[in-house]
Parts: C-alpha cells; structure tokens; sequence
C-alpha cells in the first residue's frame, strides 16, 4: 500500500545509531546479531523535489544512493521512479552510524510508501545487504539480525547515559558477506536481565574489546581513554570509525573533548542516548 508522495519542498528527519552496544555472533555459526546504540539526534535530513529520479546530498553533486539502487528500491515497494530526493546525513556514510539505511527509509517515507514493514526492511536488506534495525519503533530495544533483517528478541531499553564520541579511523562500508565476528550469546543474555548502566557500560565494552582482538584495530586507544578519562565503559561499530565513551549523566569531563581530538579522533562530540 501507498499514499501520495509528500509535496515538493518537504521535509523528514530521520534517526541515526552511533555504534552498537553489542554486536557478534549469537552462537559460534548464528547469525550476526546487535543492539544499536542510538543517539537522540536527528540523523539525516530530506527533501523531496520534482524532477527526474536522483538522489544527491544537500550542497553536493555526489549521489548517496546510487541510481540503479534507487530505482530498484522504489520498484521494490511499488513506488513510482521519478523525483529528486535530497539528503544531509548528519555523518559521513561508512562511518558506523547508520547513513545508509536512514538515505533509504527518508526515500521511502518522501516517496509515500504506507506498506508493511516488513516489506520496507526486505527492500532495505536488498539495497544494502545489511541493514540497521532503524525503522523499527524503538531500534535499540531488540536483537537485530543485520543480514536477516529480523528481530531475534525483544530487550529491556537501555538506560540513560552521557556519551562522548568521535571516529577513529577512515570510513568503512559494512560488507553484508562479512561474518568474521567473535560470539556474543553470553553478552546478550547478561543484556537481557536488564544490568543497569554500569552493566551495559561492562557489556558493551567486552563487546568492543572482542571486536578489536578479532578485527582490529590494533593501535586503537579508546579503551585507554575511556579509563582515564573516568567514564563507565565504552562502545564502537564493529564495521566502522565511530567509537563512544559512556558516562553517567553530568559525569563527562569538560577536558574529554579536548583529549579525544589530541589523541586523533575527528568529528568528537557530546552526545546523549534516545531512551
């Protein structure tokens, strides 16, 4: 089912994820599964204008979804292939922060799609091969298989936190063939009690360090800086730069920022978790 597309000149705002909390394995041969770590930030913004079918970013003449993708994800969900859509993803695509999968949902909603959701996800997995759990009501409140575009479990929302983020490293397009990740059954299961914010600071943080020893970086500091810097643990993408030190809300020190950059992060900022 469809409905009219919005008008030319509208707008959408959509949300984005900044890591995951956990991601990995769920069993040594199970699918990859996560829970996203989301961030009460708007994530991309767009526009739909009249014209031929395109999608570009706000200012820029490069495309963010390419037009064969384009046209074959609004065939998907039965929407007619024309319209320039224009969108400004708030981080650069490849960065771990969900871009790919916010372009496509801003798409779908500028477009008029009305259908099930589970159609949207199918066509979103057929776009990107790996999509995050982004269209979901609440995203960070599940155990989503990426590969699958399917909802293994159903989690208790994560608590309140202070977040202290940045990227480290170029950006990485996930690769949907990629399952080189270490087994996280028993993080999810600690997850799932409900452990309070130092708990999933803990989690999140085994997490990440199985991530690093399985898939690297070596060299990379956020664990040391997240110990000196006080904070509860720490997060990252576990296919990209974006690395976030958790903290308690009021707990961020006002030096963070400053330290981060001179240990070479780009793009730092305070943030703060959706639920």
């Amino acid at each position: 089912m469809t409905a009219d597309p919005l008008p030319p000149g509208a707008r959408v705002a959509l949300p984005c994820h900044f890591g995951e909390w956990l991601q990995g394995r769920i069993g040594p041969a199970g699918p990859v599964g996560l829970v996203t770590l989301l961030p009460a930030v708007t994530g991309l913004a767009g526009q739909r204008r009249a014209g031929a079918l395109a999608a570009c970013r706000f200012g820029q003449g490069a495309g963010l979804i390419p037009l064969p993708r384009l046209r074959r994800f609004l065939n998907d969900l039965g929407l007619p292939p024309k319209g320039r859509y224009l969108l400004k993803p708030r981080f650069v695509p490849g960065s771990g922060t969900g871009m790919s999968t916010a372009s496509l949902l801003a798409v779908a909603r500028l477009a008029g799609y009305a259908g099930p959701r589970g159609c949207l996800v199918r066509a979103c997995l057929r776009a990107e091969g790996a999509s995050d759990p982004l269209m979901l009501d609440h995203p960070d409140r599940h155990l989503w298989a990426s590969r699958q575009g399917e909802v293994l479990m159903g989690l208790p929302p994560p608590p309140r936190a202070e977040l202290l983020v940045g990227f480290w490293g170029p950006p990485e397009r996930t690769r949907a063939e990629d399952c080189d990740y270490a087994d996280i059954s028993d993080l999810v299961s600690d997850w799932s009690n409900a452990p309070g914010l130092a708990g999933c600071a803990a989690l999140a943080s085994e997490s990440a360090r199985r991530c690093q020893a399985r898939r690297g970086p070596a060299s990379d500091p956020t664990a040391d800086l997240a110990r000196a810097l006080g904070a509860l643990g720490f997060a990252r993408s576990h296919s990209g730069p974006a690395r976030a030190l958790i903290f308690a809300p009021g707990s961020v020190p006002p030096e963070g920022p400053q330290i981060l950059r001179a240990a070479g992060y780009t793009g730092v900022e305070r943030l703060a978790t959706a639920t």
